[in-house]
């Protein structure tokens, strides 16, 4: 899926509004590289953001510090790669230093209303709910295999202080279908799409995206933004249809 240009000022503030919708544990700030530990959430909740310039003497400094960090409190690092918001040069300093690729994912956008007309009528409806309920969250960490500590996952949606919606295609007591919206500065980010294989299909998903979308215009917010992972084509597609275009590919470089 080949890109829209877009500002790297817009780029580096979606992706750092998309860190605050999943708020670590601790962040720590090095001349703006921001520093995440997630202890028992997914992995890249707990990802360097190095959005701070830096040049080639400099960027070698900070990734010593970095790596010194991580390695005090016994944890792999990670960093984030978002072409044209990184330093120049940083992802192939990881590379020689033996970090490997992860991803890639697509950061796309969309205007709320052209998700919403893409979505009008669709069934079946799904139910709003300002908080994660147990049925939301057993179906989100089922689906994106989080083994790990759920309590930790619980917690983390717990840290979440912005507008948020929640939204679940029910059958009975069964969440077949999820996902989550939040509101940052005028855009709502989306999180957490969920489907259980035996609802996929059906247009449970397309479903929780309408009514994620009519929160997001009732938040007065214009536009939509998500994250999907570059090989999951179902989602790419579906996407695609309400209206969602991609404004850059990014990746990971993770430690070994």
């Amino acid at each position: 899926m080949a890109s829209v240009p877009c500002e790297p000022d817009l780029l580096q503030s979606l992706q750092e509004r998309a860190a605050r919708a999943q708020p670590a544990e601790s962040v720590r700030d090095l001349g703006g590289w921001k520093l995440r530990l997630a202890p028992g959430c997914s992995w890249w909740i707990g990802t360097v953001l190095p959005h701070g310039a830096a040049d080639p003497g400099e960027m070698a400094r900070r990734v010593d510090l970095v790596e010194l960090f991580y390695a005090d409190r016994t944890t792999s690092v990670s960093f984030q790669i978002t072409p044209g918001v990184c330093p120049d040069g940083l992802d192939a300093f990881l590379a020689e230093r033996g970090y490997r690729p992860q991803g890639p994912v697509s950061l796309q956008v969309a205007p709320t209303a052209r998700v919403i007309g893409d979505t009008a009528g669709s069934t079946p409806k799904a139910r709003l709910f300002e908080r994660p309920t147990r049925a939301w969250f057993e179906t989100w960490r089922a689906v994106h295999l989080l083994g790990g500590d759920a309590n930790a996952q619980w917690a983390l949606l717990g840290r979440l202080s912005l507008p948020s919606a929640y939204a679940a295609v029910m059958r009975g007591d069964e969440a077949v279908s999820v996902g989550r919206a939040v509101r940052d500065d005028g855009w709502v980010g989306m999180f957490g799409m969920a489907t259980l294989p035996h609802a996929r299909g059906t247009g449970a998903a397309r479903s929780v995206l309408a009514a994620l979308a009519e929160w997001a215009s009732s938040q007065g917010a214009e536009r939509m933004y998500l994250q999907v992972g570059g090989g999951n084509l179902q989602a790419l597609r579906l996407y695609e249809r309400m209206g969602f275009t991609e404004v850059c590919a990014y990746h990971y470089r993770r430690a070994e």
